[in-house]
């Protein structure tokens, strides 16, 4: 990945309501959600929804697949794994040893990794 994209994606995220829309479509997987599931989670109305799932698209954070009449999202997952590839690549300056737990820390979903988080 290089820098241009890297930017590109972090001002389609820099919105809350695109932000919380990528993060509903990488919880739910490969099955992704159709827009009016989209809305409806996140109580956004249509004309709002779709203005921002374009911006995604267009970002290419979201794949679209026409289904029937209606239109199923879903996160562009290696992208993801790509982005964090690149703001991880230099971690520790070389020196991987260092940086254990580092991917751990984000996979913390208890109260034991509370210190962990607090770094983040």
């Amino acid at each position: 990945m290089d820098k241009p994209t890297a930017l590109s994606i972090f001002e389609s995220l820099s919105s809350a309501t695109r932000l919380d829309v990528y993060r509903l479509l990488v919880k739910t997987g490969p099955e992704g959600l159709v827009a009016g599931e989209i809305g409806a989670a996140l109580e956004v109305p249509p004309t709002n929804l779709s203005f921002h799932l374009k911006a995604l698209a267009h970002a290419g954070l979201v794949s679209v697949a026409q289904e029937g009449r209606f239109q199923r999202y879903r996160a562009n997952m290696p992208l993801m794994v790509d982005l964090i590839a690149y703001l991880t690549a230099e971690c520790c300056a070389g020196h991987p040893e260092q940086c254990a737990g580092v991917t751990e820390a984000g996979a913390c979903v208890d109260a034991a990794c509370g210190s962990a988080r607090a770094m983040q």
